[in-house]
């Protein structure tokens, strides 16, 4: 209950809010009494999340945005201000997955995979932040993930990106302490999302992959559980589930051992590559 009025009331944009832990997060708030702005681009999916809420006895509004444009992002953020009177808080959460041996990754796949992953985040930070800054309050959740902690092969431009926004997080927290924000960054492991069927593999199918993934996979509605608990904690790293905190942890004291499987993964990846006809 306590978490609950935390919440209610309160103004959220959520981004990628069709699916997945956007779609969770906008459930969670929606049952717990916050104001959901429920923001993809897919509108349809928008629209589904948003009428479960209404119908749960919640509050919530649908909104087709393309995260890579940053005229859409501001115009939600200056919309919703206008309508609701203020921002509590910003979670930057669309992205794509890109999977492919770097050799096959094209400047294209670059361009698609930062303009999402990284100027998407970047376009509803610096929208949300001037908001808060004047308001003196709010709070920014940018989900990265654990490729943004522990590098990754095979998803060199997703890992890329996610350093990138535990950067961006980190360095802007510190800015915002002063002025009322606060500002989270998330690190999910291995989360049930249609970003596994949705993600462009070059040179793999995803069944394959799939069978070389032997990790337990979390239901995206207990990550969100987790990820507004971190976030009502003023949690500065949010790593769910434990197992990959772990993982960072000896990631951070001796990386040599983080490298070890990392590199059976990219030879086990490289092996599909080859049954696709593409020389190694």
């Amino acid at each position: 209950m306590k978490e609950e009025v935390r919440v209610k009331d309160k103004v959220a944009v959520v981004t990628g809010g069709a699916s997945g832990i956007g779609r969770e997060i906008c459930l969670e708030l929606g049952r717990r009494k916050a104001i959901v702005i429920v923001a993809d681009i897919n509108e349809p999916g928008a629209q589904k999340t948003a009428s479960e809420i209404v119908a749960a006895g919640g509050r919530a509004k649908p909104i087709r945005l393309d995260v890579s444009k940053s005229d859409e992002v501001q115009a939600v953020v200056d919309e919703t201000v206008r309508a609701q009177g203020r921002l509590d808080y910003m979670f930057n959460n669309a992205g794509i997955a890109i999977g492919c041996d770097s050799r096959d990754m094209t400047l294209d796949h670059w361009r698609r995979i930062m303009n999402i992953n990284l100027w998407g985040v970047i376009y509803g930070t610096t929208a949300a932040y001037q908001v808060m800054t004047k308001q003196g309050f709010g709070h920014i959740v940018n989900t990265s993930s654990i490729a943004g902690l522990i590098p990754f092969p095979i998803e060199i431009g997703y890992t890329t990106t996610k350093f990138a926004v535990v950067g961006l997080s980190q360095a802007l927290r510190v800015e915002g302490h002063d002025l009322g924000v606060k500002v989270s960054v998330v690190c999910p492991g291995v989360v049930a999302t249609p970003i596994y069927e949705t993600a462009d593999l070059v040179g793999a199918s995803m069944d394959d992959v799939m069978a070389m993934n032997k990790i337990k996979i979390m239901p995206a509605e207990k990550a969100a559980r987790l990820i507004l608990k971190g976030v009502e904690r003023n949690r500065a790293i949010i790593v769910i589930p434990r197992l990959w905190r772990l993982l960072w942890l000896v990631y951070r004291l001796c990386p040599s051992l983080i490298g070890l499987p990392m590199q059976k993964a990219c030879r086990d990846f490289r092996a599909l590559r080859k049954k696709t006809g593409i020389l190694s």
